[in-house]
C-alpha cells in the first residue's frame, strides 16, 4: 500500500473514532436508543401524546411482554431469510470498494409482494391483523434483545475475521466503541450477507406490517380506515416499494461501502426503523384526524414533489456510476479528481450537493402533516431525520475532504449549497 493511502486511512479510521461522541456515545446510545423507542410507543398510546408529559406513563410488565411476540418476531426473520436465500430475479454481481455482493436483484421487491400476498391471505381467513396494536411494545423489547444478541455474536466473530475484512473505522481496540460502530465491514455466514440482509429486509418490510396492523386496528374502532391513514400507509409503502425496487443502490451507500455491521446499524434496522417509523400511523389510531380535500391534496402534492426529487435525483446518479457514457448522463459537467473519479456538478446534483436527502425531507414533512398539528409527537420523524441527514452529510463532508484533496474544495465552491438551496 502507498504511503499516501495509508495515511489516508489513518485519518479517516481516528476521524471516525469521534463520530457519534466517540467512548461516552458508545456507552449512552445504546442505554438511550432503546428507551427512546418505548418511550415514542408509549406516547402515541396515551391520550395526552405529549412528548413533554413528565413523569411518562411507565409501561407495566404485562404490557412489556407476551409470548406470542418472540414466536412472531423470529418467524418473521426467519421467513426473509429464506426468502432472500432464493434466487428470485436476475442474478447482479456488484463490486464496490473491494466489496463483492451477490445479489438477486430485486429480490428485496419480490419479498415484499410475497408478504404482501401471505398478509392479504391471512386478512382473508380472519387473522386479527389488528392485535399488532397491542404487541407493539413486546415486538419492540424483542427487537431490541435480537439486536443487542446479534451484536454480541457480530462483535466476537469479527476476532477471527481476516484484516482486510475489518471496517476501517470499527477496529480502533476500544471495545466499547468497536461493539458499537462495528468492527467487521460485511460479516456473512456462506454467501449470506448479514448487513446486506438486515438492511433491508426485516425491519424495512416489517415496518410495513405495522402500518397496516395499524390500519386494521382503526378499522376494528371505526369502521373504516381515515384518510390521514390511508396516507400514511400509502406514502410509506410507496418509499419501501422504491427501496425494494432499486435494492442493488444501496451498495454504494455509506452503510455498506464505509461502516461496519455493529450494533448502530443492526439496532437501526430491526428495531429503531420498524418501531419508530411507523409512530404516526401508531398515533393515529388513538387520536384520529380529519383531512380535507384540499389538505389531503396539498399533502399528496408535498410528498410527489419530494418523491420526485428523490427518485429522479438517486437514479441519475446510480446510473453516473453505472455507466457515465449512458446518453442520460453523458453531458453531464463533471470535476476531475486525483482518484480518478469524477464528482457530479450539474443535472440534480448541480442544485445541492445532497438532492436527494431534500427529497427524502419533504417525503418526511408529508408523512407528518396528516396528523395534525396539536401534537409534536407525529413530528418526530421529520425532526430526527432532519438531524440524521445534516449529521450524515456532515461525515460525508470529512471522507470526502480527506479523499479528494483540492477537487473537493473546487466542488463546494461551485456547489455552495449541501441539503436546501439558498439555505443550508
Amino acid at each position: 500500500m502507498r504511503p499516501n493511502n495509508q495515511a489516508l486511512k489513518h485519518r479517516l479510521s481516528h476521524d471516525t473514532e469521534r463520530e457519534f461522541g466517540g467512548t461516552l456515545g458508545a456507552i449512552c446510545i445504546p442505554v438511550f436508543l432503546p428507551l427512546t423507542v418505548l418511550y415514542l410507543i408509549c406516547m402515541s398510546r396515551s391520550p395526552e401524546a405529549s412528548v413533554l408529559q413528565w413523569p411518562p406513563p411507565l409501561p407495566s410488565i404485562d404490557q412489556l411482554w407476551d409470548p406470542l411476540a418472540p414466536v412472531l418476531l423470529l418467524g418473521w426473520i426467519a421467513l426473509h431469510a429464506l426468502l432472500y436465500l432464493m434466487p428470485l430475479g436476475k442474478v447482479d454481481n456488484v463490486h464496490q470498494s473491494g466489496l463483492h455482493s451477490v445479489c438477486f436483484s430485486p429480490s428485496g421487491f419480490h419479498a415484499l409482494c410475497i408478504s404482501g400476498v401471505m398478509l392479504m391471505l391471512l386478512l382473508g381467513l380472519g387473522a386479527p391483523l389488528g392485535y399488532l396494536f397491542e404487541l407493539l411494545l413486546p415486538l419492540a423489547v424483542c427487537a431490541i434483545a435480537v439486536s443487542f444478541l446479534l451484536s454480541v455474536y457480530l462483535y466476537i466473530r469479527s476476532f477471527w475475521a481476516p484484516p482486510h475484512a475489518l471496517a476501517l473505522g470499527g477496529n480502533t481496540g476500544n471495545p466499547l466503541y468497536d461493539f458499537f460502530i462495528g468492527r467487521e465491514l460485511n460479516p456473512r455466514i456462506g454467501n449470506f450477507d448479514l448487513k446486506y440482509f438486515c438492511e433491508l429486509r426485516p425491519g424495512l418490510i416489517g415496518w410495513v406490517v405495522i402500518n397496516l396492523g395499524m390500519l386494521m386496528k382503526e378499522v376494528e374502532l371505526r369502521g373504516s380506515p381515515s384518510l390521514a391513514m390511508i396516507l400514511v400507509n400509502s406514502f410509506q409503502l410507496l418509499y419501501v416499494a422504491d427501496a425494494l425496487w432499486n435494492e442493488e443502490a444501496v451498495l454504494t451507500t455509506m452503510d455498506i461501502v464505509h461502516d461496519g455491521f455493529g450494533f448502530m446499524l443492526v439496532f437501526g434496522d430491526l428495531a429503531w426503523v420498524p418501531y419508530t417509523y411507523s409512530l404516526q400511523a401508531a398515533f393515529l389510531v388513538m387520536h384520529p384526524q380529519t383531512l380535507s380535500s384540499l389538505g389531503a391534496a396539498t399533502i399528496v402534492a408535498l410528498n410527489g414533489i419530494g418523491y420526485y426529487i428523490f427518485r429522479k435525483s438517486n437514479s441519475q446518479k446510480n446510473q453516473f456510476r453505472r455507466d457515465p457514457t449512458h446518453p442520460s448522463v453523458a453531458r453531464l459537467e463533471t470535476i476531475a479528481t486525483a482518484t480518478g473519479k469524477r464528482l457530479l456538478v450539474s443535472g440534480w446534483w448541480g442544485l445541492v450537493r445532497h438532492p436527494n436527502y431534500l427529497g427524502d425531507l419533504l417525503m418526511a414533512l408529508a408523512w407528518s402533516l396528516p396528523c395534525g398539528f396539536s401534537n409534536l409527537l407525529p413530528y418526530f420523524y421529520v425532526i430526527y431525520f432532519t438531524v440524521l441527514l445534516i449529521h450524515r452529510e456532515a461525515r460525508d463532508e470529512r471522507q470526502c475532504r480527506a479523499k479528494y484533496g483540492l477537487a473537493w474544495d473546487t466542488y463546494c465552491r461551485r456547489i455552495p449549497y449541501r441539503i436546501f438551496p439558498y439555505i443550508y
